[in-house]
């Protein structure tokens, strides 16, 4: 299992978010005005979307591959990982999952 302490669980789940985000960004906001707008000015007010989600995903590949070499993954289970960055949501939900498996439960303090 990958330890918590070295900072590998903290970076996947900050570019998970990240990669989720611009995602969410690119498909329904910049692919929809692309598409649907005649606008020439609005579309470039918005073309640094796709340009940070292709910068952004790379980075978001190799902390998913980090992850998964620490924790000791299979291949099938490591491209889980790296393709879930390409779905909107998908790499919300990894990162949900990532953090269920590794970070410790915190107990209430009302036991």
């Amino acid at each position: 299992m990958a330890r918590t302490s070295d900072g590998t669980v903290q970076r996947y789940r900050v570019m998970a978010i990240i990669s989720g985000v611009m995602s969410l960004l690119l498909w329904f906001v910049y692919v929809p005005i692309k598409a649907l707008s005649h606008d020439p000015n609005l579309h470039s007010k918005l073309v640094w979307i796709p340009i940070a989600h292709g910068y952004l995903y790379p980075i978001y590949v190799l902390t998913a591959i980090q992850l998964s070499i620490k924790a000791k993954w299979a291949l099938p289970k490591m491209l889980g990982f790296i393709l879930a960055g390409t779905l909107p949501v998908a790499s919300l939900i990894a990162e949900r999952r990532v953090v269920k498996m590794f970070l410790p439960k915190k107990k209430n303090d009302l036991q």
